[in-house]
């Protein structure tokens, strides 16, 4: 059964992209999926970690601690060396490892091929958009402000705002909720649409209900095959069309 949706901002009308997923509302990660700052983030974590003699393997990063927020990586690098951890440690180390990334970030940053396209093309449709990231909300501002993407999300999820980290579909089921309030609308999740890189990004959003579509930014399209759809790139996704749901 279709679920009935009253889209109160662009009428009943949905997108299509080419290969044939439907949406009347995205929701994107932000890591590897807009930007590539996975080694931004790979070299704080190691200048807060390295003089503890906890360091880790850009291998081990990919392997492991790519999909954990910055609390949940912490955590897993004590626990790896069998060291203790409370909430006081694990504060101070956040907040290390946030002034690092600004640091870090100041260098420079750039937008995957086709995403600043695609979020400015779905924006100026009228196309409600979230970010859900395990990032810190002051990882993820000042790198919209420099993609000129500062006004196009309505929403935006991120470490602070959830308890656990992706797999756990906290990130995306908030996301989803609070666009459905701002718009007083309740969205089909068979038509909201996660734009994910990493297998527990994917994992995160189908347990919330939505369709996932994965870029192969960070693992190999193999890594992300329980996504709805697999690309090497989003720049064919700009494409999109305008329909009707019945269309």
């Amino acid at each position: 059964m279709i679920d009935t949706v009253y889209i109160m901002h662009v009428g009943d009308i949905m997108i299509f992209f080419t290969h044939g997923m439907k949406a009347e509302a995205v929701i994107f990660d932000f890591d590897g999926v807009i930007v590539d700052t996975e080694p931004l983030h790979y070299t704080s974590f190691q200048r807060v970690l390295e003089p503890l003699e906890l360091g880790f393997s850009w291998q081990d990063y990919v392997d492991i601690y790519m999909g954990f927020d910055d609390r949940d990586a912490f955590v897993e690098a004590y626990a790896a060396a069998g060291r203790a951890m409370n909430t006081d440690i694990l504060h101070s180390l956040i907040s290390q490892k946030a002034l690092f990334f600004q640091d870090v970030i100041r260098e420079g940053v750039s937008a995957y091929p086709g995403v600043v396209a695609l979020i400015r093309r779905l924006h100026a449709e009228k196309i409600p958009l979230a970010i859900s990231s395990g990032a810190l909300r002051s990882d993820i501002d000042p790198i919209l402000v420099t993609l000129g993407l500062q006004e196009c999300f309505e929403t935006i999820v991120t470490a602070e705002d959830v308890t656990k980290s992706k797999p756990d579909p906290e990130c995306y089921q908030l996301a989803f909720d609070k666009l459905c309030q701002r718009h007083k609308v309740s969205y089909a999740k068979s038509s909201t649409i996660a734009i994910e890189d990493t297998p527990a990004g994917i994992l995160a959003a189908r347990l919330a209900g939505l369709q996932v579509i994965a870029v192969s930014n960070s693992y190999a399209p193999e890594k992300l095959s329980d996504a709805s759809f697999v690309t090497d790139s989003l720049e064919p996704l700009v494409n999109f069309r305008l329909a009707s749901p019945q269309q």
